[in-house]
């Protein structure tokens, strides 16, 4: 069993919701974020800014759920935006093929400008 910490909080900003990650994101912090996206956008909200600056470690179950929230996003017009990225973290997103589908700021306010 792993004692990792895991947080994850949302709030809103203008008319995006800022969802910060804090810990390693698996499959269970990956179920996390996608449980408050999913009560997020049951609220009606579309636009979605998700701030890793405390996130170290994504793994690809957790970059799985990353994908499926961005496929969701998609179907209800929406959009999601990721920043604040460590550059392992942003390596592994292009790799991977998320930044052809989201976009990626260096910081929180470039994000919710974008």
């Amino acid at each position: 069993m792993s004692n990792e910490v895991f947080k994850v909080t949302s709030r809103q900003a203008g008319n995006a919701i800022v969802i910060a990650v804090e810990g390693y994101i698996n499959n269970l912090a990956g179920e996390k974020i996608l449980d408050e996206f999913n009560r997020r956008t049951a609220e009606g909200h579309r636009r979605f800014v998700l701030n890793l600056e405390k996130t170290q470690l994504v793994n690809s179950i957790g970059v799985s759920i990353l994908i499926e929230m961005i496929e969701k996003a998609q179907e209800l017009n929406g959009s999601i935006a990721f920043c604040c990225l460590l550059p392992i973290i942003a390596k592994t997103f292009k790799i991977m093929g998320l930044t052809q589908y989201a976009q990626v700021y260096e910081t929180e306010a470039e994000a919710l400008a974008g």
